[in-house]
């Protein structure tokens, strides 16, 4: 008997959190519930995070937390939970199966069987963001090798376990050649270890657009952060309905499943909500915690619903559907299928499906750590970079040098065009001689020199190399 925490949500959760349930329970799920309740009660009481702090000690004590869907109120100052819940427990890999129902869930891609990895931790969703001019704002895009190594073995050790063929990176490494570079140079270092496996990469731009064409083209997709927040809720409306999937949220202790809709609170309480999305994320709770036999089950009895044409009015269409019915008759339906299987659609089968093991990250010795210049980011409303640069140019000394101005990245000095349109936010680069050593005393030293000349800085970026290769990015037109 497995204890897991569970929240009823908003909106038309607590109807679909029922039903779920009612399914488990019924199909012989070996589970204990222990209930807390998140979102906009507990939002309105005052807790700006939405949670309480005894709630988080139910997730963190019972390792294994089934949500429904949950209402933010509208205003500043309430923080996302779904965000805080995968930070605070480390839910690094977010899983969106993505597989076509046709003929009986209406789609232009019937043999459309894609999942999506998406990394659920950082990229730009570290949510790091400053103004730091009248003009420019700025969010910082955090990539990291723990949390390339982490997300990209999970995608792999998942399509071995569920008997996939193929490993799909997209990332957007010719333009952001540090972070993305990062993440596609991971990638291809662990896709070695799975020779077994096919691998590929693609630019994220033309791989969506395949994938929104030819989405047979791919099996398991693996991609950062924004990428796949994006390309997962595509992935699943073209499938035929976003309501239909349910997501896992897994990290190396704790685990959070969920449908990826939202709470559609003019639903509520009409008895007409499609508990599905739920259904399919506590389908993969049951796999994570070892009931293979209880989730086949259940997924067979809900494929056998779905051909039966038994639906819910989201998904009813006439001439396909045999029956609309509401949250309760779809439920008592799914039912009554336990223990039988679809005959058209392809029933699945979960007794391979083994438990990963999954290695800690382990941290690479240090490299060696140079210190090549710095950039400086100044704030200055003028237009001309040559008048800029003659007074950047004051701040030089003992072979620290103005080696370049960037303007959103476009190198405008030297020899920039008239044409590039300018923002009060530059980039002003410090190189040193060949002959001096660059020490943070010569940073100091930069900062000193732009008080004495009245230059207001914003912002300095440590320019490095690590272990003799630059790790830092040109201005473009250089």
């Amino acid at each position: 008997m497995k204890k897991i925490t569970v929240a009823k949500g908003d909106g038309i959760g607590p109807e679909i959190m029922d039903a779920t349930l009612e399914i488990l329970f019924a199909a012989g799920a070996k589970i204990e519930i222990e209930e807390i309740e998140v979102g906009e009660k507990v939002y309105l009481s005052g807790n700006a995070s939405g949670i309480a702090p005894e709630s988080w000690e139910s997730i963190r004590r019972n390792k294994v937390f089934l949500k429904s869907p949950i209402t933010t109120p509208q205003g500043g100052g309430y923080k996302s939970l779904n965000v805080s819940t995968r930070k605070f427990l480390g839910l690094y890999a977010n899983i969106r199966p993505c597989k076509s129902l046709y003929p009986y869930v209406d789609t232009k891609h019937p043999i459309m069987d894609v999942v999506i990895v998406r990394e659920n931790e950082e990229d730009l969703y570290a949510g790091i963001e400053h103004q730091q001019t009248d003009e420019v704002v700025q969010c910082l895009k955090l990539i990291s090798r723990p949390g390339c190594e982490k997300i990209i073995r999970y995608a792999f050790e998942y399509a071995k376990q569920q008997n996939r063929k193929k490993v799909t990176c997209f990332t957007k490494d010719n333009i952001m050649k540090q972070t993305d570079g990062l993440f596609h140079e991971v990638f291809d270092e662990i896709a070695k270890e799975y020779p077994e496996i096919e691998n590929e990469h693609w630019i994220i731009d033309i791989g969506a657009a395949k994938m929104a064409d030819t989405p047979e083209a791919f099996d398991v997709i693996v991609m950062p952060n924004l990428y796949g927040d994006v390309l997962s809720d595509i992935a699943a409306q073209i499938t035929g309905s976003v309501g239909l999937a349910g997501s896992a949220n897994i990290g190396e202790e704790c685990a959070m499943f969920e449908a990826i809709h939202g709470s559609a609170p003019r639903r509520a309480g009409q008895d007409i909500a499609n508990p599905s999305g739920l259904l399919q994320g506590s389908i993969m709770m049951l796999n994570h915690i070892g009931q293979n036999d209880i989730a086949e089950k259940i997924h067979n009895a809900w494929l056998k619903t779905m051909e039966d044409g038994i639906h819910t009015y989201d998904i009813y269409k006439e001439n396909i559907s045999k029956e609309k019915v509401g949250t309760k008759a779809f439920t008592k339906a799914i039912i009554k299928n336990l223990g039988h299987n679809p005959t058209i659609l392809k029933a699945v089968n979960f007794s391979h499906s083994k438990a990963m093991q999954l290695p800690k990250y382990q941290r690479r010795p240090a490299a060696k750590k140079v210190l090549e210049g710095l950039d400086l980011f100044i704030h200055w409303p003028g237009c001309d970079p040559n008048e800029l640069a003659e007074k950047i140019k004051k701040m030089e000394f003992a072979g620290i040098h103005l080696s370049m101005i960037t303007n959103r990245g476009i190198k405008v000095w030297p020899n920039g065009f008239k044409e590039t349109f300018c923002t009060d936010h530059w980039r002003c680069r410090f190189k040193p001689d060949e002959r001096v050593i660059m020490t943070k005393e010569h940073i100091i030293q930069l900062l000193q020199n732009a008080i004495l000349e009245d230059i207001d800085t914003i912002k300095t970026e440590n320019l490095y190399s690590f272990d003799g290769k630059p790790a830092f990015s040109l201005g473009q037109g250089q």
